[in-house]
């Protein structure tokens, strides 16, 4: 569960490539309870209320990093993730087997034969 937290940190500023579902949203669930508490924190003692200022524009960029590269990892272009509702679906929409246009898929660990074939 860290791991696909700390994966979009790790990949910073990486708008190539696929991520998996389990790595979008477990960014997101741990990205909205780490909000919730800043923001418990903040009402409570409102000079820490910077911290959270802080925490949300640190991760505004991985958090759009890892969305355009869950709509890559669907066969999306990114630019999908700005169209309201249609982008939660393919948020929760299964990976595109196999390679893409935008890598190969991040559920297999090997490569798919495909990707050697020379035609």
């Amino acid at each position: 569960m860290i791991n696909y937290y700390l994966a979009p940190w790790k990949k910073f500023a990486q708008f190539e490539g696929r991520s998996r579902r389990s790595e979008y949203w477990w960014f997101q669930l741990i990205n909205f309870v780490i909000a919730v508490i800043f923001g418990v924190v903040s009402v409570q003692a409102p000079s820490l209320a910077i911290l959270s200022t802080i925490f949300s524009l640190a991760s505004l960029i991985p958090g759009i990093a890892v969305a355009v590269r869950r709509m890559h990892d669907v066969g999306k272009s990114g630019w999908f993730m700005l169209i309201p509702l249609y982008n939660i679906i393919l948020a929760f929409t299964d990976s595109q087997p196999g390679a893409n246009k935008y890598g190969p898929n991040p559920k297999s660990n090997e490569l798919d034969v495909s990707d050697h074939l020379v035609t």
